[in-house]
């Protein structure tokens, strides 16, 4: 499909700059039924049914925002792949590729100004941290890590930043950040985005939906910062997603199964758990999936979508598209906008129903 058939008009004062206040105080668009319905995310238990199954992305995003130095020249790094990570089952062509560089305390990272990262180089980034440049492409670049913290992430908590959207704007540092973009799920480090849908999730709404005899299970994809590339290509055919490292356990591929035998519907928290869920099947172990979903994608494991609202022209927008249909969310999108619904990461959410 052409890209240009995912584009609508978005103001940007729709992107939200700030969270809700608390998290589950967000707002919510039900799509189910077709029907068009304003509610909260408090609302959430009553639009499910007993015997539901929520699953979740327990991802914990790190700081991955790093300011390096290569003698006086500055360099802006921001990590999205863990090469050690990568899953040998994967299957999936990126393993040639990577393999020189696999290890662990070794990443890919976007880099700026990356011309600025020669094979070889040594970058500083703090007293107990540094990195060398394996290989670069483009705006790319391979890092191996050198500290002496017992592990990468305790040195990423002591010289990084929390890695927001550019579309997220700041004045300065905002230390609110590093609480609430993580979800109360998080556990597993290794995201260097959130996975937003979570971010909406309080004890008090886990409770009610409990009580409404809804389930929960978890899974893990660690959020790469591709997801936040544009598309720059006029075909979504010429589309290459960047890879993400996915897991499913025994325990939740279990789950899945006794809910699909009760009657139960799996309810995907997110497009993280929708695409790790797609991706595996819904069969325990891990990959690495470049899982891209557009119109005309059969859908085998999730029913229904919690979702935050997408930008135009995004892989995001086109999978809830697949989902559904694109012209019911162009409807259901104008219907936000209209209704000053708020917008991404920090925004509110809707709640979407696979079309038969």
């Amino acid at each position: 499909m052409q890209i240009e058939a995912f584009d609508f008009p978005l103001p940007p004062e729709r992107i939200a700059q700030l969270p809700a206040e608390p998290r589950d105080a967000a707002r919510l668009l039900s799509c189910l039924g077709g029907r068009l319905e304003d509610h909260g995310v408090l609302d959430l238990p009553e639009l499910l049914m007993p015997g539901d199954l929520l699953v979740v992305n327990d991802t914990r995003v790190l700081p991955a925002r790093l300011t390096a130095k290569r003698g006086e020249a500055k360099v802006q790094l921001t990590l999205h792949q863990d090469l050690s990570l990568l899953a040998a089952n994967h299957g999936l062509g990126q393993t040639d590729r990577l393999d020189p560089y696999r290890g662990q305390d070794r990443w890919l990272a976007f880099a700026k100004p990356a011309k600025k990262c020669r094979v070889g180089d040594r970058l500083e980034i703090g007293p107990r941290l540094a990195a060398q440049v394996l290989a670069r492409d483009g705006g790319e670049v391979a890092l191996a890590f050198e500290h002496d913290f017992d592990h990468l992430a305790q040195a990423l908590e002591a010289y990084g930043a929390m890695p927001l959207p550019p579309y997220i704007k700041r004045d300065g540092k905002d230390d609110r950040d590093d609480q609430r973009y993580q979800t109360l799920f998080a556990d597993r480090p290794g995201a260097v985005a959130a996975p937003t849908a979570g971010l909406h999730f309080t004890p008090r709404l886990m409770a009610a939906l409990a009580k409404r005899g809804v389930g929960s299970a978890q899974v893990t994809l660690h959020v790469g910062a591709g997801t936040f590339l544009p598309v720059k290509v006029e075909d979504t055919r010429d589309h290459v997603m960047h890879s993400e490292w996915c897991e499913v356990s025994e325990a939740t591929a279990e789950a899945l199964v006794r809910t699909r035998q009760a009657g139960g519907r799996i309810v995907a928290v997110g497009t993280t758990s929708l695409r790790t869920l797609e991706a595996t099947q819904g069969q325990p172990g891990c990959i690495d999936t470049d899982i891209f979903i557009t119109p005309g994608y059969d859908f085998g494991q999730v029913d229904l979508l919690l979702t935050n609202f997408h930008l135009p022209k995004s892989t995001l927008f086109m999978l809830v598209s697949a989902l559904t249909s694109l012209d019911f969310m162009q409807r259901a999108y104008a219907h936000a906008i209209a209704q000053e619904y708020r917008f991404f990461s920090y925004g509110d959410a809707c709640l979407l129903e696979r079309f038969s």
